[in-house]
């Protein structure tokens, strides 16, 4: 809108962005601050979005970096409604590292993936989580795969007595999450993952609001799509709109994130965020991507005790020795020595 074009008053003093600050960085790069109404937002992440990077994000030489976000927003959102204490209660796992790992591959049908779930409970894994591929395909319909996946988590956890958590990805339309939702709920199922990049921030918002006892895991696929910083997008954004654990690639894996990157991600996901006399609760940061046992111990020096480490494709490729490798794996995070 041309601003010489815009006859209130109000629209101009209130409304329209203003531009801050901008401050030469040398070669060619500037960092800009710009200050936008709350107004121009309501309560809805998706138009947050919107103001904060729509248009400005075909640019292909603009990057979004960060945001800092008044009062009534972190207000109307308000973050996890579990956080990383909600999970560790759940999960029993209190003075260590979280553990989790990701059903695989594409193609399978229930049964199958139920009794990968079956060994990897046994090995007293944390969260077993569905491969973000894993949708309402033929090969392995949703409700099919949730009633067997928890009635297989269910009873390896009988045997172990650790409370192992199937957590199922949800997809699809508005309509679709929540009927996944119902189904994961009937199925006695506590724990979620969405893809707020393809799921969309204000439907998983929603699904916040309607769904409160369901903790949520925040998948990154698609968010390295646009140019939004990762400490913003899936530290503090994600978080805020309600994910309770944030799933992103980690250093010296299958992607390019560095080990500042990381380092950011995880301090934004957990650091101390107020409003008022209220606090947005810290999500647990889950690194991925593959990961090994081996780097374990290198892992958690990095991260210390509030993480979750998830790796998926490591202890599926021991094949009928799976309930091993996932052994190994809990045990080498719950006897690591915190310096």
């Amino acid at each position: 809108m041309p601003v010489e074009a815009i006859t209130a008053a109000r629209v101009l003093d209130e409304i329209v962005g203003q531009v801050r600050d901008i401050r030469d960085l040398g070669g060619g790069l500037f960092e800009v601050r710009i200050g936008l109404s709350v107004e121009t937002v309501g309560d809805d992440p998706g138009q947050l979005v919107n103001m904060l990077f729509g248009n400005s994000s075909l640019h292909d030489d603009v990057i979004l970096k960060d945001a800092i976000l008044p009062e009534p927003l972190l207000q109307a959102f308000a973050g996890p409604g579990h956080g990383l204490a909600g999970l560790r209660a759940r999960l029993k796992a209190d003075g260590r590292a979280l553990t989790c790992s990701a059903l695989k591959p594409q193609g399978l049908p229930a049964k199958e993936l139920a009794a990968l779930a079956h060994d990897m409970a046994l090995g007293r894994l944390d969260c077993i989580k569905d491969d973000h591929g894993l949708s309402n395909q033929r090969f392995s319909p949703f409700a099919d795969r949730v009633q067997a996946c928890a009635e297989a988590v269910a009873r390896a956890a009988e045997k172990t007595g650790h409370p192992t958590r199937y957590v199922p990805s949800l997809t699809g339309s508005l309509d679709a999450l929540r009927q996944q939702m119902e189904v994961a709920r009937n199925a006695g199922i506590d724990t979620v993952m969405i893809a707020p990049m393809i799921a969309g921030l204000s439907n998983g918002l929603q699904l916040k609001r309607e769904y409160p006892e369901m903790a949520v895991l925040a998948h990154p696929t698609l968010a390295g799509a646009a140019r939004i910083a990762p400490p913003f997008l899936l530290g503090k954004l994600f978080r805020l709109v309600g994910a309770d654990g944030v799933i992103f690639p980690n250093h010296g894996g299958r992607f390019s994130y560095s080990d500042q990157t990381c380092r950011a991600i995880a301090r934004a996901a957990l650091s101390p965020w107020r409003y008022g006399k209220q606090q947005i609760a810290p999500a647990i940061p889950v690194p991925a991507g593959g990961m090994s046992l081996e780097r374990v111990p290198e892992m958690l020096r990095f991260y210390g005790m509030d993480v979750m480490l998830l790796i998926g494709g490591a202890l599926l490729s021991a094949g009928a020795r799976l309930t091993q490798a996932t052994e190994a794996f809990t045990r080498a995070v719950a006897e690591y020595t915190y310096g």
